[in-house]
């Protein structure tokens, strides 16, 4: 299956009005053998309660058996079991677990219509393609910030996007590339599975349910279509000052020189979104003033200093460096920050009534370590500074409860943590290197 995607990418490479109509014979019995051993164990199950464990016990048969169906048009995707996770401002978000047989389907999807689409995609856009990663779309717009000329930004979200999704949309920019009946009949009957929640059938007229593995590379290609070329082809052109955006799934920011090309682009934005069944939160989108001039401005104007944003899990402000000179500040995200350490707190508090601290302190480090890799970029380290001394606190606090009886004082409990190297803060990410 490699050399065929191999070949598919290097088609659509080459020429960008190419239309592919054969290509559902990809999801043979031995392309869908390595597509089940791709998925990684141990996640949640659908409707259907099978695990990959249990599915592989009768792996050839099973494929065997799904490959002919699909052949036969008799294979119909199971509903998504509908979970809800909890949000850092309470509320919740939904996410659609697919069957196991429907993952090994929709990986061996991803994968064609990543080796599609991966030509097509534009260099501003990061998320959930190969090789790029958050610090990728940070560094971007980190080095479109210093080098550009930016003086405002629009921070934008899109309210619930993967809600709605609107699946005729959906079909249409899929056939731009794709005119496989075969192929786009499989992507449709996901699209209108349906989830099951609570053992109460629910219809899905509109929406990619977040968990699904085929959910990312259909965003992608969506918003390639309603935002990407929009951006690149109509706003870029029209307007006398530089605009540059930088996306991460749904999540993107866009960068403006004057103000008034920011609120027109912002106007037009509207329009274009709900042209496909899509609009902005307005309560979280806005234009704010930042950039190398940003202090200057507002402080001649008598306003306070600068807003910030957020982006990715950190906030992004107006610094100066010790020369007086304009400097990109860079720290956590304070919802995210009590979020993690919340998290962390539960999680030792959970652990010390296990009765050898052995057992579970490599876990420990792993999140800690887990943590800096993400958190850790250059002009954060007070950040993840504060989460590892708040970390060290709850350590301690827990472990002196394990009893009545105090087991630590501060000055073993530093000889502890020492001995058994519970990780530093650290600066892990390079930024510049993370650039593309």
């Amino acid at each position: 299956m490699e050399t065929k995607l191999t070949l598919i990418s290097e088609k659509a490479s080459k020429d960008k009005a190419y239309k592919f109509n054969n290509l559902a014979y990809l999801l043979n019995e031995e392309n869908l053998m390595d597509c089940f051993f791709r998925l990684k164990t141990g996640k949640a199950t659908g409707i259907d309660g099978v695990t990959l464990e249990e599915y592989e016990m009768n792996l050839g048969k099973n494929i065997k058996n799904l490959v002919s169906r699909m052949k036969s048009q008799a294979y119909k995707p199971q509903p998504s079991r509908r979970e809800y996770i909890k949000k850092m401002n309470g509320k919740l978000r939904p996410l659609g677990i697919p069957a196991t047989e429907d993952k090994i389907v929709q990986k061996g999807i991803a994968r064609i219509l990543e080796a599609i689409y991966e030509n097509d995609f534009l260099d501003f856009s990061y998320g959930f393609r190969p090789k790029r990663s958050c610090h990728n779309a940070i560094a971007k717009l980190q080095g479109t910030i210093l080098a550009k000329y930016v003086s405002f930004v629009i921070d934008a979200d899109i309210k619930g996007f993967f809600d709605n999704v609107n699946h005729d949309w959906m079909m249409k920019f899929l056939q731009k590339r794709i005119t496989d009946p075969n192929l786009l009949r499989i992507i449709k009957r996901f699209l209108v599975a349906g989830i099951m929640e609570k053992d109460e059938y629910k219809e899905t007229d509109v929406g990619t349910p977040q968990g699904g593995i085929i959910s990312p590379i259909l965003a992608n290609i969506y918003l390639h279509y309603a935002l990407d070329l929009w951006i690149e082809k109509v706003v870029k052109k029209h307007c006398k000052c530089f605009v540059e955006i930088v996306r991460y799934a749904d999540d993107f920011v866009i960068c403006v020189q004057y103000k008034d090309d920011a609120a027109k682009i912002l106007t037009a934005l509207k329009l274009r979104l709900g042209k496909f069944s899509l609009e902005l939160a307005e309560d979280k989108t806005r234009i704010i003033e930042f950039g190398r001039f940003a202090r200057e401005n507002r402080t001649k104007s008598g306003k306070k200093k600068p807003e910030t944003f957020n982006f990715l899990g950190f906030t992004f402000y107006c610094d100066i460096s010790r020369k007086g000179k304009f400097k990109l500040g860079i720290k956590t995200e304070r919802k995210k920050f009590g979020a993690k350490l919340k998290e962390m707190n539960k999680w030792l508090k959970e652990a010390r009534c296990i009765d050898k601290i052995e057992t579970w302190w490599h876990i420990l480090c792993s999140k800690l370590r887990g943590h800096f890799q993400y958190y850790g970029i250059y002009g954060n380290l007070r950040s993840i500074g504060k989460f590892y001394y708040w970390t060290v606190k709850l350590l301690f606090k827990w472990l002196n409860r394990r009893s009545q009886m105090k087991s630590f004082t501060w000055d073993k409990f530093n000889v502890y943590i020492k001995r058994h190297n519970l990780p530093k803060p650290k600066i892990t990410v390079d930024l510049y290197k993370s650039y593309l």
